[in-house]
Formats: structure tokens, C-alpha cells, sequence
């Protein structure tokens, strides 16, 4: 993903040039595509939490699993499913930190 690289071209930007407008707007552009990132995998979870649901009705009906693999099966893909959860969540709390960092509220 770019969006790391972009912020940081505007923050060097104006740090090294003294470009303050061009390297803001730059940092923040690099921002809102990290944001834009992060927002598509929030709208993205709903759907693949039901592709594991699918998955485990699928594997089930077809007998590809039986009953005593079953709870293994949902073992798994549960732990999948919460791997999105985990990336939307993540994805989040970086997006607050780059804003954080422009918006010059760190601790001192």
C-alpha cells in the first residue's frame, strides 16, 4: 500500500523544503487513502463473515466434513472470520494514528 509512503513524502516534504501547503495537502492526501482503505473493510466484513458461515454449511452438506469434524471446522473458520474483524480494526486505529501525528497531538 502507498498510503504510508505518500504521508511520509509530504511530512519529509515540508520538514526538508519548508513546502508547508504542498507537503500538508500531500500527507493528508496519503491519509484519505489510507481512510478510504480502512472504511472498505469495514463495509467488506459483513460479507466475509457469511463466507465462513457459507463455507461451514457448504463443507456439511456436501460431506466433505462429517459431525465429528465439524466443531473443528467451526473452530477454524470462526478464527478467519475474526482475522477480518482484526485487519478492519487495525486498518482504524492506523488511520487515527497518521491524523494524530499531522494534527500534532502527541504526548510531549
Amino acid at each position: 500500500m502507498a498510503a504510508p509512503f505518500i504521508i511520509v513524502a509530504g511530512i519529509l516534504l515540508e520538514a526538508l523544503m519548508g513546502a508547508f501547503t504542498l507537503g500538508n495537502a500531500l500527507a493528508w492526501f496519503g491519509v484519505l487513502i489510507f481512510g478510504t482503505a480502512a472504511v472498505f473493510s469495514f463495509i467488506t466484513l459483513p460479507v466475509e463473515i457469511d463466507a465462513s458461515t457459507r463455507a461451514k454449511a457448504l463443507l456439511y452438506q456436501y460431506n466433505i466434513v462429517d459431525r465429528r469434524e465439524l466443531d473443528g471446522v467451526n473452530k477454524v473458520l470462526n478464527a478467519a472470520a475474526w482475522t477480518y474483524v482484526a485487519a478492519a480494526i487495525a486498518a482504524l486505529l492506523e488511520v487515527l494514528r497518521w491524523v494524530f501525528i499531522l494534527t500534532g497531538s502527541r504526548r510531549r
